[in-house]
């Protein structure tokens, strides 16, 4: 564990001797709903508003923050943080997050944040509709850069 000293006590990893390289990362995960919620989304009349743009520049935000939210993430200059959307059947909307930056340390935890708080976001904007939406499936899909490389669901068969 990268995270502890030899006493066992939480550090922040010394990334100082690390080369600053392109470093990218895609996560994703799902909200499932009412069909009915879906249409809501996709057609724009939710009470509160276009959901989805909400949702987009919350997932942004989020991921600029994440050093202030997970204990011991360092923060990173972004070049870049996008978050999409995709309607999967009449139930489901899928969202991806792709964060970017040029550093010694890499973006993961970014790229989940994005999605999770976009997850939330949605919950929120349509909890008066449907409090029984699950939020769920979130992971990192792949990376690269870095020391470690390469990474990528796919390649895992998963």
């Amino acid at each position: 564990m990268t995270h502890l000293d030899e006493e066992g006590r939480a550090i922040m990893v010394d990334i100082g001797e690390k080369s600053a390289t392109e470093r990218v990362a895609v996560a994703s995960g799902t909200v499932k709903m009412q069909p009915e919620t879906l249409q809501l989304i996709r057609s724009g009349e939710a009470k509160k508003g276009d959901v989805l743009a909400v949702a987009r520049v919350a997932g942004i935000m989020a991921a600029k923050k994440t050093a202030e939210l997970i204990p011991l993430c360092h923060p990173l200059p972004l070049t870049s943080a996008k978050v999409d959307f995709e309607f999967v059947g009449d139930n489901l909307l899928q969202i991806t997050a792709e964060t970017k930056t040029t550093y010694s340390t890499g973006v993961e935890m970014e790229a989940l944040t994005a999605v999770s708080v976009a997850a939330l976001t949605v919950y929120d904007m349509c909890k008066a509709v449907d409090r029984g939406m699950e939020i769920g499936a979130i992971r990192l899909e792949k990376k690269s850069g870095g020391r470690s490389g390469e990474f990528s669901q796919e390649e895992l068969g998963i």
